[in-house]
C-alpha cells in the first residue's frame, strides 16, 4: 500500500460543563477529589467529551449529541469511556483507525496534573492505543471567564485518523483492490 492510498482526517470538539455540589468530579474516565463535580447527562465528563466530537466530527459522522442524546435515559450518568469506546467501534466499521489524539483543559481549580498520567492511560485503553498517542494537558484561564471564576471545567481536543484505502470520490466508482 502507498502513503497515496491513505485518506487522514482531523477533527475538532470541544465541551465545558458548569461545576455543580453533590456531584463527583471525573475526567478522563479518572474521579478528582474536591467539592465540586460537572453537572451533565452522563458523568459530565468534558475531556472525553471533547474526545467524542473530534474523533467523530474527523470521520464526519456527526457529534456526540447524535449518537448519544441526553434525552435517553440509557446514557443518564454513564461513564464517558465506554461513549469513547463505542466511537473507536464506530469509526472503526466506518473503515476508520485512530492515528492520536491531543486534548487541554481548562481548569481553575483543582489541580489536574497529578491525574494525567491515569486519564491517558485510560483514554487510550478505550482507543486501543498505546499511552504515547494520547496527549493530555491541563491549563488555567489566569482567572478569567467562567472557568476562571471557578464555575465551570472546559476542555478541547483534536483528533487524527486515517484509512488504509481512500475512498473515492462523490460519483467515482470504488479502486480495484490491490494486488500486492
Amino acid at each position: 500500500m502507498t502513503h497515496n492510498n491513505i485518506d487522514f482526517r482531523i477533527g475538532i470538539g470541544f465541551d465545558s460543563h458548569p461545576l455543580t455540589p453533590n456531584r463527583p468530579l471525573i475526567l478522563g474516565g479518572v474521579p478528582i477529589p474536591h467539592t465540586h463535580g460537572l453537572a451533565g447527562h452522563s458523568d459530565g465528563d468534558v475531556l472525553t467529551h471533547a474526545l467524542l466530537d473530534a474523533l467523530l466530527g474527523a470521520a464526519n459522522l456527526g457529534d456526540k449529541g447524535t449518537h448519544f442524546p441526553s434525552s435517553d435515559p440509557q446514557y443518564r450518568n454513564i461513564s464517558s469511556l465506554l461513549l469513547l469506546e463505542q466511537v473507536a467501534a464506530i469509526l472503526a466499521a466506518a473503515g476508520w483507525r485512530v492515528s492520536n489524539v491531543d486534548a487541554t483543559m481548562l481548569a481553575q481549580t483543582p489541580r489536574l496534573g497529578p491525574f494525567i498520567p491515569t486519564m491517558k492511560e485510560r483514554a487510550a485503553a478505550a482507543l486501543s492505543l498505546s499511552p504515547g498517542r494520547v496527549s493530555i494537558k491541563a491549563t488555567t484561564t489566569d482567572y478569567l471567564g467562567f472557568v476562571g471564576r471557578a464555575e465551570g471545567i472546559a476542555a478541547v481536543a483534536v483528533a487524527a485518523i486515517m484509512s488504509q484505502t481512500r475512498p473515492p470520490e462523490p460519483g467515482q466508482p470504488a479502486a480495484p483492490p490491490s494486488s500486492g
